[in-house]
């Protein structure tokens, strides 16, 4: 999954090793759980949810303080599960989360900066794009999956086909607004890698501990990202 961009720099051998590695995970999971948690116990909790429902991944949010732990948390305890720092939105939060144990990072734009300093730590990393001219950038740091943000805004499944025809070697992992219903159409497209969403670990659920439904979902997810055709 490495850039074939004319033009774009190659990526050193670690980064090339790490993102092949977990990109190629996360397009057999074909569904990246964006998880929002205030610390690790319930870090740990979701993701055994998660993993009880057939999904190793996980991305934890910086949205919170706690993120941080409990990005730490599951990286200790669940060492087979591939977590990531989702909302990764300045250098800081980079060391942070590497430092933690994220083995990817997500971001809702694109920073030069941040993208730099993830390729600093040989940590792969997937930024937000909205417009064309921001994939450019995207491609110019030598990237080739690239998360569209906040999809169901920008238009949704047909947004992914407009930016997806003059970008043929990029990968989507279209998030924000994605549901049950809505993500096979996204996944039958041949641009898209995974989506990324949160119904499975819907916060209410958190909150209740409803650690069952979670795993439902999440089962259900898994069998909803299954391949069927279409334009794949």
């Amino acid at each position: 999954m490495t850039s074939s961009t004319p033009g774009a720099p190659p990526a050193p051998d670690h980064l090339s090793a790490a993102r092949d590695f977990v990109l190629d995970a996360i397009g057999i999971t074909r569904v990246v759980p964006v998880v929002v948690v205030d610390g690790p116990d319930d870090g740990v909790a979701v993701t055994r949810a998660l993993v009880a429902g057939g999904l190793p991944v996980a991305e934890i949010t910086f949205r919170t303080a706690g993120a941080r732990d409990a990005v730490a948390a599951v990286a200790d305890q669940l060492p087979d599960v591939l977590v990531g720092a989702g909302t990764v939105v300045n250098v800081r939060q980079v060391d942070d989360a590497v430092a933690a144990g994220a083995r990817f990072l997500v971001s809702p734009g694109l920073s030069r900066t941040v993208v730099e300093r993830a390729h600093e730590h040989g940590v792969p990393i997937v930024p937000g794009v909205a417009t064309p001219t921001e994939i450019v950038a995207a491609l110019d740091l030598g990237l080739d999956v690239v998360k569209l943000f906040p999809a169901g805004v920008l238009g949704g499944v047909d947004a992914v086909k407009a930016l997806a025809a003059p970008f043929p070697d990029l990968r989507f992992v279209p998030t924000g607004g994605i549901s049950a219903a809505s993500a096979p159409e996204y996944l039958a497209q041949r641009s898209v890698l995974a989506v990324g969403g949160s119904w499975m670990v819907d916060k209410a659920l958190v909150a209740a501990g409803d650690w069952g439904e979670i795993t439902r979902r999440t089962a259900e997810a898994v069998t909803l990202a299954q391949p069927t055709g279409g334009d794949r």
